[in-house]
């Protein structure tokens, strides 16, 4: 089982390969490869960091536990319908997206993250809204 914060749901749809840091990198690509593969993965929502803020670089300010974060996961949540310290199949969340979010969310609720402008995030939602699932990531 992974566990995983609210905002991670909505990076995993847009991952492409990018990151933080060559372990970060890796990490996310197992983590997101895993669920991509086995949609009936088992999915905690926790509150702050997690299985991916494991790898965050430690480059001066912990990203993981700022407020702004802690704000964005509790959106992102509640528009999804999930609860904190539930459990959820991946595929679960993935309908939940297609039923609850549109591309352009992305704009408001992501407005801060510097991931925003390369617009991959969009384009992961609408491939879950496609039935697509997740982008494959070598």
């Amino acid at each position: 089982m992974f566990k995983l914060r609210g905002h991670h749901l909505f990076c995993l749809l847009g991952y492409r390969g990018m990151g933080y840091s060559k372990e970060y990198v890796e990490n996310m690509t197992k983590l997101h490869q895993t669920l991509r593969k086995n949609p009936k993965s088992l999915v905690q929502i926790i509150e702050g960091p997690d299985h991916l803020c494991a790898m965050y670089p430690n480059s001066g300010v912990y990203h993981c536990k700022d407020h702004h974060i802690y704000v964005r996961d509790e959106v992102i949540l509640e528009k999804l319908g999930l609860k904190l310290h539930e459990t959820y199949e991946w595929k679960e969340i993935e309908n939940r997206v297609r039923n609850f979010v549109i591309p352009s969310d992305i704009q408001t609720i992501c407005e801060t993250c510097n991931w925003r402008s390369y617009g991959v995030c969009e384009e992961g939602i609408q491939h879950i809204i496609d039935e697509k699932g997740l982008w494959k990531v070598n």
